[in-house]
């Protein structure tokens, strides 16, 4: 540590990760395992009621390679089945899909756990390891040169850092020091979320109804002491009806979340408090900056459909470990081709889960036949076409395509070196193993 000119401590450090939610400590845990110096600087979320986290295949391997999954999977209940079910009230009628993790191979299609369960695990982990430093401060502004960065603290103290990992949220002030465009947009939906206790057993079924006003989606949590069967919900509507079922008592609002269900659980009580937030997107104009990458909800928002919010965050940060391996930080060059590689590498799948789910919310709520016919025809599809419906929940769970070394089959555990790349010879015996490895997992698949 250093002494500025006037006098306040300055922290050197070679990866700042700005943002103390999951995202972030997530990915201190991920480049501290890699071998770097890792700083984390943040205040930590406050409470989030009824929120919790669907993770998918490909993150429950991170959270494995991270070392925290054991404990996780204590607390989260599988998700063996996803059942999706149109109540648009629609002029044709529209067969239920109902998609099942044994179809692809797998004893579930991943891990549903509280939001806040799922940090203070992540947290514990941190403190416990203490691979990294913890700063639980703000910052309070950036400075970006092209030898280095450096974040100022509210409290007037320094970070000086090779590179910066901006995961602070959708109000980013990382992103915004760095001069990154924005484009936000709202939709006439709110979403209530609460977590519910009831009379008949989940099964591990996720269930999505989908009405006029959004999605009213149930989700399997783990039994605990005085509540065997419990589940999570998220439910869109209009501003207007929230206002209204949030004003409600508890026993009229459940009477109706039970209607809503079509009585599914049997009779239902919401045991939380009950979160209330405004819907609505972000996409940003790049993903990189001089010295800087963002990840998480810092480069993409959108509402809570398929899941897909924290399991794009995580693999942010899998892709850009994968792009910093064997970089020399404090190389201007050598640092931009990997940020150029991780732009590229995330582009493709942040626009399209940010699309697709865009359109599919409005697709919803906008009561126009046409779009409610190419709805239809995709649930039909989906129902009838094997092949097509298991593509489709392989590339939800766990997509395939360029997949980074975290989120891979028995991701390794132990830090790669951070060494020079192999050239030569040696460089040409890695590609063709990476070559074989991919002909053999894509036969393996065809087969």
């Amino acid at each position: 540590m250093a002494e500025t000119l006037a006098g306040s401590p300055t922290i050197d450090t070679q990866i700042l990760v700005a943002g103390a939610g999951s995202t972030g400590i997530a990915a201190a845990l991920a480049f501290a395992n890699a071998g770097w110096r890792v700083t984390l600087a943040g205040r930590f979320p406050p409470p989030l009621p009824g929120r919790t986290i669907a993770l998918f295949e490909a993150s429950v391997r991170f959270l494995d390679s991270i070392g925290v999954l054991e404990k996780v999977r204590a607390a989260a209940c599988p998700i063996e089945t996803i059942q999706m079910i149109d109540d648009t009230d629609q002029l044709l009628p529209v067969p239920d899909l109902v998609m099942r993790s044994e179809e692809i191979d797998l004893p579930a299609f991943g891990l549903n756990v509280s939001n806040d369960e799922l940090t203070a695990i992540l947290l514990e982990h941190a403190r416990a390891a203490q691979s990294f430093e913890i700063i639980e401060t703000d910052i309070a502004d950036y400075e970006f040169e092209e030898d280095g960065a450096t974040a100022i603290l509210a409290d007037g103290r320094r970070i000086a850092a090779d590179f910066i990992v901006a995961a602070d949220g959708r109000g980013s002030k990382a992103r915004a020091a760095a001069g990154i465009d924005t484009k936000e947009w709202t939709y006439p939906q709110v979403a209530l979320t609460a977590l519910l206790r009831h009379e008949l057993p989940h099964d591990n079924v996720s269930t999505e109804f989908h009405t006029r006003s959004g999605p009213f989606t149930l989700v399997p949590l783990p039994p605990r002491e005085g509540a065997e069967h419990r589940s999570s919900l998220v439910w869109l509507m209009s501003p207007r009806d929230a206002k209204r079922r949030v004003a409600k008592p508890r026993d009229e609002l459940q009477y109706e979340m039970e209607d809503y269900s079509r009585e599914k659980l049997g009779s239902i009580t919401i045991e939380s408090g009950i979160g209330e937030f405004r819907m609505g997107g972000l996409q940003v104009s790049r993903l990189t900056a001089q010295r800087l990458a963002l990840v998480g909800e810092t480069c993409h928002v959108f509402p809570p459909i398929g899941a897909q919010g924290l399991n794009l965050s995580l693999r942010d940060v899998a892709d850009l470990e994968d792009c910093l391996a064997s970089v020399d930080l404090r190389n201007p060059k050598e640092l931009a081709r990997a940020l150029m590689r991780y732009e590229v590498h995330r582009r493709a799948d942040i626009g399209f889960r940010t699309h697709g789910v865009d359109l599919l919310n409005r697709s919803l709520i906008i009561p126009y036949l046409p779009i409610d016919l190419i709805r239809g025809a995709g649930f039909i599809a989906m129902t009838a076409l094997g092949p097509l419906r298991r593509a489709v929940m392989r590339e939800g769970v766990a997509p395939h395509l360029a997949q980074p070394r975290l989120m891979r089959e028995e991701a390794p555990k132990e830090p790669r070196m951070r060494g020079k790349r192999p050239r030569g010879p040696e460089a040409l015996v890695d590609a063709a193993r990476g070559a074989f490895a991919h002909l053999r997992e894509t036969a393996s698949r065809l087969g």
